[in-house]
């Protein structure tokens, strides 16, 4: 069906296409009959022809250019206010659409509950609007003849616990402060955009910025697509520091922060992040970016943390300590050069699967363990070649990603190749059996994959070639800076295969489509090293157990349990799954003493010779457990293969 729009009364009309099929369907209803040759298999309500689909996206020209004033003061409320105007491109019916899939996350995670206030006017008079019941980003107008401009005012209201409009910081995510016209690609949409921030407040971003006039801020003319590739980030603490030299394609540490004091940078911490620079050129060639801003912020705040890529910036939100306590943040070390090395893998080159010509099409991750997967080994590789990370300390987060690897359950029956289907259907969603539903494995399994691939090459070229090779051939900036050019499997397979011949179809499906957990690790031998296990936790193990806030007892009882006795997550089928404990269960006694951390370890160190009971509230009642453990403390570690050619060192070497 077809939604037509006349005043503010909206009509269903059938589908002048439709129309005979619909006619035809209903005298053999009202006949009594059926599809001639056919039998209705069931009695009952029948199923009713759809409503008109959404415009497909199409790359054809779009005449003038949109403008987006955003207005980011409220920060009593967190409350994003926007003035938009659309010229209009044709009278009749028109479909404006809310931004559902963001490229960062490759899931339809921009929700439309925060949209409201929608008021539409054509030419300064107001004009109903419509949801499309089964599309609820998308609004149905109907544009009169002669029409020339749409306004649009709405709010976006950010949630609280993601803290992106504050006295001190902002974070202007551009994806969920606009709507646009459907039916056109998004980077023929040109858009004039500004806003408009309190007192004080300074702005970095990749976008150009144009006229500066108290607190409003404007920015040169851009596509829509680029728009939301770079947000904007302003600070009222605030310093900006070079990175690299080149004048071409200059790169920017633009750190924000809740307070001038986590502001102070340590020149030993600016000189291993431009050795990361100069490291991630060597690796990949040319730069796909005319400029980048790695964008910094240091709030204890800002939620999520973590990072997002851009092509000519990365989002980067650390702990507010990141340079004042720099010793604690070994788990965020790699982090920078994860988002930097996304300008050339999954930004300048894409799996075709994840490109889409707008913001609402679903896409396809099933190159995901690429796009993530060696992102992640590369951030681990740089952070060694640049010294962010000692060697030791690089070779303790290994054993983390291998260990993790080694003992994923859910691969008796979930594949690697699945689980890159996660982040579709999972975003947003809280995994309870996280080792059992497999979450984005992608980027620790792609760690290892990767490894595994590194180690072939150097094995078949004996020691000549490796990923770097590899790295150059497929990645490296091709023609103009910011063109966008895709691939697929079978690209990777020929590359790979001019690297080294082998055939990597079958070693990468393999690692893919593997039930074996030998066979998801087999790069660390091949490496020359192993998986071992000690009673004495790394430092990297202990900063990343302080992170999630739990005592990580995976590799022993099979738990990992907050001070507060609540076991966060629980292995599938290991002793503490066995004994009827599962996520969100409170230990109460260890031993037949009050729980506390210091006193469950202690228990798990002994239980080679003493068994260990534990004490716990399940359902609202109160039982005690014997574990079916036997043994000690188990930390991971890695431990070099005597007799075997040491891959793994010869890639940690800088270039």
């Amino acid at each position: 069906m077809q939604r037509i729009v006349t005043g503010a009364k909206p009509h269903r009309v059938a589908h002048p296409a439709r129309a005979p099929v619909v006619l035809a369907i209903a005298l053999l209803m009202l006949a009594g009959s059926s599809w001639p040759n056919t039998t209705l298999a069931s009695t009952g309500p029948m199923a009713v022809a759809p409503l008109a689909s959404l415009p497909p996206p199409r790359d054809q020209p779009f005449h003038g250019a949109m403008t987006l004033a955003v207005t980011a003061t409220d920060t009593d409320h967190q409350i994003f206010v926007m003035h938009e105007t659309i010229p209009v491109q044709h009278p009749g019916d028109m479909v404006l659409l809310y931004p559902q899939w963001e490229t960062g996350s490759h899931a339809p995670t921009v929700s439309a509950i925060e949209l409201t206030g929608l008021v539409v006017h054509i030419d300064g008079h107001r004009t109903a609007w419509h949801r499309d019941p089964t599309h609820s980003h998308s609004f149905r107008i109907n544009v009169p003849n002669g029409a020339q401009t749409i306004a649009l005012d709405f709010q976006f209201l950010a949630p609280q616990r993601a803290a992106l409009l504050r006295t001190d910081m902002v974070d202007v995510q551009w994806q969920r402060l606009l709507l646009y016209p459907a039916g056109w690609y998004v980077r023929d949409i040109p858009v004039d955009a500004s806003v408009t921030l309190a007192p004080g407040m300074q702005v970095f971003t990749a976008l150009t910025t144009g006229r500066h006039d108290g607190p409003l801020f404007t920015f040169s003319r851009t596509t829509l697509d680029k728009l939301v590739d770079a947000p904007v980030y302003a600070g009222r603490y605030r310093r900006q520091f070079m990175l690299s030299t080149e004048t071409a394609a200059p790169v920017r540490l633009d750190v924000l922060a809740d307070a001038p004091s986590d502001l102070v940078v340590a020149q030993s911490d600016l000189s291993k992040l431009r050795l990361l620079v100069a490291q991630t050129l060597k690796v990949f060639g040319a730069a796909p970016y005319r400029h980048y801003d790695a964008l910094l912020s240091l709030s204890d705040e800002l939620s999520p943390g973590g990072g997002i890529e851009h092509l000519e910036e990365g989002e980067n939100n650390m702990p507010a300590d990141y340079f004042t306590d720099s010793a604690a943040q070994l788990n965020n070390k790699d982090l920078i050069a994860h988002e930097l090395v996304h300008a050339w893998n999954g930004r300048s080159r894409q799996p075709a699967g994840l490109w889409s010509a707008d913001f609402n099409t679903p896409v396809d991750g099933s190159l995901l363990w690429v796009y993530e997967g060696q992102t992640e080994f590369w951030g681990r590789v740089l952070a060694a070649r640049a010294g962010l990370r000692s060697r030791q300390q690089i070779l303790d987060k290994l054993a983390l990603d291998a260990a993790l690897v080694a003992h994923r359950r859910g691969r008796a029956w979930k594949t690697l190749a699945d689980s890159a289907n996660d982040a579709s259907y999972m975003a947003g969603h809280h995994v309870a059996w996280r080792d059992w539903q497999r979450r984005e494995d992608y980027y620790p399994e792609g760690v290892l994959l990767w490894l595994d691939v590194d180690a072939r090459l150097r094995q078949l070229s004996h020691g000549k070639r490796s990923l770097d090779d590899f790295a150059q051939r497929f990645f490296s900036a091709r023609g103009e800076q910011g063109v966008i050019s895709t691939y697929t499997f079978q690209d990777i397979c020929a590359v790979l295969n001019a690297v080294a011949a082998n055939d990597w179809t079958n070693f990468l499906q393999r690692h893919l489509d593997t039930h074996d957990d030998a066979e998801a690790t087999a790069g660390l031998a091949r490496a020359g090293w192993q998986l071992v296990y000690t009673d004495t936790p790394s430092e990297t193990f202990r900063q990343d157990e302080a992170d999630a806030g739990v005592s990580n007892l995976d590799y022993s009882i099979g738990l990992q349990v907050q001070p507060d006795g609540v076991a966060s997550s629980v292995v599938w089928e290991g002793p503490a799954f066995r004994a009827g404990i599962a996520p969100g269960t409170r230990i109460k006694a260890v031993d037949g003493n009050p729980f506390s951390l210091a006193a469950i370890n202690a228990a798990v160190k002994r239980a080679g010779d003493v068994p260990i009971t534990l004490t716990f509230i399940n359902d609202g009642r109160i039982r005690t457990a014997s574990l079916t453990y036997r043994g000690t403390l188990h930390y991971p570690s890695l431990q070099r293969i005597p007799g075997t050619p040491d891959r793994l060192s010869s890639l940690l070497d800088a270039r």
